[in-house]
């Protein structure tokens, strides 16, 4: 369904969806109980000022009745927004792929918190095409390579290739030595299930179920201090390389979410997840040719680095 609104410094209008029925007297009544997080006024003032719009942009009036409209359109207003003081690298652009070095911190897509400081943003900023869009995502903890499709046109023959897993996708991951540690358990595959549940920030794990979540594991190094790991991730569920780890003891560092959950927080700059997508291969779906890209980033607790 498209926006009435047009894109606003690199960002879309977001659509909410109001039920045609229900205890509701108003659509503003929805919204001001559908956000109960926000000052009401503040919400009422912005049907005033024709703010909210119906599917042909018209401005919905604060006692437009339920059911006068199934969608309505407008733009987020995040709070004072926190600066990401990292930037993304762009390491290839051609008439259909832009390719990025993506910082730790970053976000993919705008979500939450952040809105201007998301690498669609900055791009579509950046490059100046509102068309431009994420072929696939990288949790904004982990820091690597991401893809965006330049035109629309071409952007569901990029998006094929991960749906049907013919993107060779390798991870590297730096976790603390465990106790007793044995190399000699790897390189090896690891399968569970893995399924996210909505309103949770964790996925749950189900091992009574049929695995849809597989990785390769294998060691590139270790010392007395950290095990360095190269991951070949076969599914690419959410936080799945994580998650994995963790199962065979070697937790990611600085991980706030596995294998224990921590205490929310604001973000330590000093200490990124040590995630890192490190190269991406695949033949392109237009050209026919063989694709390769690689991260000139590294991590900085790796045996390497320290």
């Amino acid at each position: 369904m498209p926006s009435p609104l047009p894109m606003r410094d690199g960002v879309g209008a977001t659509r909410l969806h109001v039920p045609l029925r229900g205890p509701w007297p108003t659509v503003s009544a929805y919204m001001v109980e559908r956000f109960f997080h926000l000052d009401p006024d503040v919400l009422l003032q912005r049907f005033d000022k024709g703010d909210i719009v119906a599917s042909d942009g018209s401005a919905v009036a604060r006692d437009a009745p339920l059911g006068s409209e199934e969608f309505v359109w407008y733009y987020r207003e995040p709070p004072a927004e926190q600066t990401i003081p990292f930037t993304e690298e762009i390491l290839h652009q051609d008439d259909h792929l832009v390719v990025v070095d993506k910082p730790h911190f970053l976000p993919t897509t705008p979500g939450g918190k952040f809105l201007q400081n998301s690498a669609l943003v900055r791009l579509r900023n950046r490059l100046g095409n509102p068309d431009l869009a994420p072929i696939h995502r990288l949790d904004r903890a982990t820091a690597g390579l991401l893809m965006f499709a330049v035109r629309p046109a071409t952007r569901g023959a990029y998006q094929l290739l991960f749906e049907k897993r013919q993107v060779q996708k390798v991870y590297e991951a730096v976790s603390a030595r465990p106790a007793g540690w044995d190399a000699t358990r790897f390189p090896l595959v690891y399968r569970n299930h893995i399924e996210k549940l909505r309103a949770q920030v964790r996925v749950e794990v189900d091992d009574a179920r049929e695995p849809n979540a597989e990785t390769l594991i294998e060691v590139i190094d270790a010392d007395d201090r950290v095990v360095h790991t190269l991951l070949r991730p076969h599914s690419g569920k959410m936080h799945q390389l994580r998650v994995h780890l963790a199962a065979v003891g070697l937790g990611i560092l600085n991980d706030r979410f596995y294998p224990e959950l921590l205490e929310d927080g604001p973000d330590d700059y000093a200490r990124p997840l040590q995630l890192l997508a490190r190269e991406l291969r695949f033949v392109d779906p237009l050209s026919g040719e063989d694709r390769v890209f690689t991260t000139r980033r590294t991590l900085q607790e790796s045996p390497t680095s320290a």
